[in-house]
């Protein structure tokens, strides 16, 4: 899948979840959770991208390297962008909800990029 297509598809799976889990939840602002959202992940989806196009998981060509390398990429991904949410969101955010926000929102757009990715680039 090109890179175009990724981002924008990772942000709109994620833009609202993290807006609905911060708003409900945390009581930020829709417009600040939003953008906090979109913040978060263009601080980390080309770095993840990157990675895992050009890093050491690519040059073995081992698959098991690969998904290795992935499932450490996305949990750091989380990580930072939990980390992330407090600051650019408000500073009202306490407890698990910026993990948990992070860790749900990811999954379902990793779970959306496997999906949507053979149907967008027609490998099977």
């Amino acid at each position: 899948m090109p890179y175009p297509m990724a981002l924008a598809l990772t942000l709109l799976v994620e833009v609202p979840l993290y807006t609905v889990a911060l708003t409900r939840a945390g009581g930020i602002r829709p417009a600040r959770a939003a953008a906090a959202a979109v913040l978060v992940n263009l601080a980390t989806h080309p770095l993840l991208w990157w990675f895992l196009g050009h890093g050491a998981a690519r040059s073995t060509g081992s698959a098991a390297a690969y998904w290795t390398a992935f499932g450490l990429g996305e949990a750091a991904v989380c990580a930072v962008e939990a980390a992330l949410l407090r600051p650019l969101a408000g500073t009202s955010l306490r407890g698990p909800l910026p993990w948990a926000a992070s860790g749900t929102a990811n999954a379902a757009s990793v779970l959306a990029g496997l999906l949507a990715g053979p149907l967008i680039t027609g490998r099977w």
